[in-house]
C-alpha cells in the first residue's frame, strides 16, 4: 500500500506563475479556434479542448473567467471548435490577439463557412469541426470548464494538427522509417 505525500502549502504552487505556466507547458496541446455565430459572432484560440465522452458525445473546453468568450458561451445555446492544421499558425494568432475587430469582422482575414447545425464559423483547412450544443459549466478556478454535446462533426484523417508545445506551435515528427513510433 502506497501513500500519498502531502500536497504543498498553495504558496508553493501559485507563488510562481510563470513557472507554473512554463510546467504545463511541457504538455504538448492541439489548437483549436472556438466559435460562436449569430448577430455578433466571436472566435478564440484556445488550446484547453479535449474529449469527454463518446456515449454521449461530449467535448470539454476551459475560457478564462475574464474571457470575452467566456461570457458569449454563457449566454449561446450552441458553439464550434475548429481543430487546426498544420501551416495554421496565422488563424491561431488572429484569433489570440485581442486587438482584432469584433464581430463578423474578425472571420473577413480567413476563409470559414457556417456551420450547418450550430450557425457558428468553421474555419477552412481545420483538421475536424464539431459543432456543439452547451451542456454544462464547471468552476474552475480562473477559468470555467465548459462541456459541449457533439451535434455534428467532421475531420479530415491524413491532416496534421497544429500543435503547442513550450511556448511555441510545433508540427508532429514522423519517425524515420525504421525508427519505433
Amino acid at each position: 500500500m502506497s501513500t500519498l505525500a502531502a500536497a504543498p502549502p498553495r504558496d508553493a504552487v501559485t507563488g510562481d506563475p510563470a513557472r507554473l505556466r512554463r510546467a504545463f507547458g511541457s504538455f504538448a496541446t492541439g489548437v483549436t479556434v472556438v466559435t460562436v455565430g449569430g448577430t455578433s459572432p466571436r472566435g478564440m484560440t484556445a488550446n484547453s479542448f479535449t474529449s469527454v465522452s463518446l456515449d454521449p458525445a461530449l467535448v470539454l473546453l476551459c475560457v478564462g473567467n475574464d474571457a470575452v468568450m467566456n461570457r458569449v458561451l454563457a449566454g449561446t445555446d450552441t458553439f464550434a471548435v475548429s481543430v487546426l492544421g498544420a501551416g495554421q499558425e496565422d488563424v491561431a494568432r488572429h484569433f489570440a490577439d485581442r486587438s482584432r475587430p469584433v464581430g463578423a469582422a474578425q472571420f473577413d482575414a480567413m476563409d470559414w463557412l457556417p456551420g450547418p447545425a450550430s450557425g457558428a464559423p468553421l474555419i477552412a483547412g481545420a483538421a475536424a469541426h464539431f459543432e456543439c450544443a452547451r451542456w454544462r459549466a464547471y468552476d474552475g478556478g480562473d477559468h470555467t470548464v465548459h462541456l459541449g454535446r457533439v451535434l455534428a462533426l467532421d475531420a479530415v484523417p491524413d491532416r496534421e494538427p497544429l500543435v503547442f508545445h513550450h511556448g511555441r506551435f510545433r508540427r508532429l515528427a514522423e519517425p524515420a522509417e525504421g525508427e519505433r513510433a
